[in-house]
């Protein structure tokens, strides 16, 4: 049984409240609950003590700040309270050194305005070019039977995709080594043993973040050389209104990022979204009918309107399983929330997935619901900041027109291809170690 604890050093100052929490077991604190069922756990905190506890768990203290509330107060940071990158750096920075996430304030704004122009409309309509045939080729070598296994199939598929637009290049035999190499990285920012001990995984994760350093920086002088059209080019090209250009160094580090991003969390999506068509066929064959109706195979971007049934299952997707299912943040000094005092310094994490599942804002929140998205319903409208996958202010996922696209063209090609199903009964098991999987890889 976890032992319970009231205070929080240091002491909150007069007129403010002492913050609640629990310390758990010794050394590794909370940190297994929270693993094993996130939700479960902050359901329970959240039930005791609020909207705001703290858990001892990977070694830290940790402040939770629950509910549409606190996602605002931290989405928005107005005062600048918060830092991401500080936040992000104790889970990933030795991994995604000063990806686009891990940067805060001027310097973040300055890198994410020279990266915008490689997310344009323009640009998104040309990487939905030169995906769509690489989707086609990928779902054709699809051989389906009683082992095939949705996490291992579309997460190669989305690393193809992501190397071929982003990098502009087709992945040899190097494809699995790099996939495990990300799989590590994003696996160690969540290690129990914070250490690079040889065997273990905070270990692993710096070598498969020395083996992605490579790959990129091998192939930097030929993109510098002859850049193209694909996203590796447009950092090694793109100038800033002062005329500056990213370094090298600044350009390995977005490129292990946003390739991280660009096929995991599309990854996450996808495996739920065909997880949920299974159990909900009548939404499986409303998307195929649109699908079908468009009379083509491949997607164009003035499609992606025609497609409503998936954008709404997509959605609901997310919302039942965030893929960033928690984000946090570093104070920088004192503040207060809901009459809690929180010091400055405190490692702290606003809770998408939790959010995305109270029964105050949302009807049967466990239920798989795409109408809740539609008028006369609109849940998520019941507070501006309850549904927030992409987060959201000045870090909102700058990637997060080009996952919908993707989504929306890899859906497209395989509703015609195919129908898929589940067992009577099966519930599909999430991994929450790191980013939540399905645990038995679906």
């Amino acid at each position: 049984m976890s032992h319970v604890s009231r205070v929080l050093q240091p002491a909150s100052p007069s007129g403010s409240h002492r913050m609640p929490g629990r310390r758990g077991l010794p050394l590794i604190g909370q940190t297994l609950a929270l693993m094993r069922d996130p939700i479960g756990y902050l359901s329970s905190g959240y039930a005791e003590y609020g909207e705001v506890f703290w858990s001892d768990a990977y070694g830290v203290r940790m402040v939770h700040l629950l509910g549409p509330d606190a996602n605002q107060l931290v989405l928005q940071n107005r005062q600048q309270v918060f830092s991401n990158a500080e936040g992000w750096d104790f889970f990933i920075g030795r991994f995604f050194t000063r990806g686009i996430m891990l940067l805060d304030f001027e310097e973040h704004r300055w890198h994410r305005q020279i990266m915008q122009a490689a997310f344009t409309k323009k640009a998104l309509a040309s990487y939905l070019d030169g995906m769509n045939p690489g989707i086609a080729r990928g779902l054709a070598g699809w051989r389906p039977d009683n082992r095939f296994t949705i996490l291992d199939h579309v997460k190669s598929l989305t690393l193809d995709l992501a190397t071929e637009v982003f990098v502009g290049a087709k992945l040899g035999p190097e494809a699995d080594a790099l996939n495990e190499a990300f799989v590590l990285t994003v696996r160690a920012g969540t290690a129990i043993v914070r250490h690079p001990v040889p065997g273990l995984l905070w270990h692993k994760g710096l070598r498969a973040r020395r083996l992605l350093e490579r790959f990129f920086l091998e192939r930097l002088p030929a993109k510098r050389a002859r850049p193209g059209s694909d996203l590796f080019s447009q950092l090694c090209l793109a100038e800033g209104e002062d005329g500056q250009r990213f370094s090298d160094a600044d350009i390995v580090n977005h490129m292990i990022f946003l390739l991280m991003a660009a096929h995991d969390t599309t990854t996450i999506t996808l495996c739920s979204l065909l997880y949920q068509l299974a159990r909900h066929p009548e939404w499986q064959e409303r998307a195929r009918a649109e699908s079908l109706a468009l009379g083509r195979r491949d997607l164009a971007f003035e499609d992606l309107e025609k497609l409503p049934a998936i954008g709404l299952c997509m959605k609901e997707a997310l919302r039942l399983i965030a893929p960033v299912p928690s984000m946090p943040r570093r104070t920088l000094k004192d503040m207060e929330f809901k009459g809690i005092h929180i010091p400055a310094r405190s490692l702290v994490s606003m809770t998408p997935l939790f959010a995305h599942h109270m029964a105050e804002h949302w009807d049967l929140p466990e239920r798989f619901d795409p109408a809740r998205f539609l008028e006369p319903r609109l849940e998520h409208k019941r507070h501006p900041y309850q549904y927030v996958p992409f987060g959201g202010g000045a870090h909102m996922c700058i990637g997060l027109h080009f996952a919908e696209m993707q989504v929306k063209a890899i859906v497209h090609q395989l509703l015609q291809r195919y129908r898929w199903s589940v067992a009577p009964g099966y519930d599909m098991p999430v991994d929450f170690s790191s980013l939540p999987v399905p645990a038995d890889k679906l």
